[in-house]
């Protein structure tokens, strides 16, 4: 029996300890936020030892109302290629509690 060492490596959200989402898992990931009726926004921070106790800055406002995975989709990219030496981060805000209802990086 072999034990496996732990990878330390730093985790940045839950879906950190997973592989690397696909393309079309974080498309499904929007659609389902979008589906429960919360409002999607894209945020950026800088790569680094630190960055998990960095501020996650805001990409444009939240996408209030937004139906479109498309749409969502576009800004992730924009954001990406607007910092492409940041981690860029899908949020989905929930009205009825007043929080955030999903969060992962898309791009690390």
């Amino acid at each position: 029996m072999t034990v496996q060492a732990y990878k330390a490596t730093r985790k940045y959200e839950t879906f950190s300890y997973l592989p690397q989402l696909t393309p079309d898992q974080v498309s499904r990931q929007i659609a389902y936020a979008i589906s429960l009726g919360w409002n999607p926004a894209v945020e950026h921070t800088e790569k680094g030892v630190d960055a998990t106790s960095n501020y996650w800055y805001m990409w444009k406002l939240p996408l209030f109302g937004e139906q479109s995975v498309e749409a969502v989709l576009a800004e992730i990219e924009a954001c990406h290629r607007e910092f492409p030496d940041h981690m860029v981060r899908f949020v989905a805000y929930d009205n009825y509690t007043q929080s955030q209802g999903l969060t992962f990086v898309v791009y690390r």
